[in-house]
């Protein structure tokens, strides 16, 4: 997991956020890992910002692609 540069974040829905040379990875509480492609730095640093990491990521997934990894 160092690799992704994951860090824990409070949230209902998600157990880590991390970014790494233009994608985001965000770990859910069941485990499973997801990469977000296209993802500034910038971007990043608003979305771990954000008051609701799950309202930001509904609209965070309609813009970036994203797979499980």
């Amino acid at each position: 997991m160092l690799m992704y540069n994951l860090i824990p974040v409070r949230s209902s829905r998600m157990n880590a956020v991390g970014w790494n040379e233009g994608t985001m990875y965000i770990q859910f509480k069941n485990g499973a890992l997801y990469a977000y492609y296209n993802v500034s730095e910038s971007e990043y640093k608003a979305f771990i910002s954000s008051p609701s990491l799950g309202q930001a990521l509904n609209t965070f997934q309609h813009r970036h692609p994203y797979r499980r990894v």
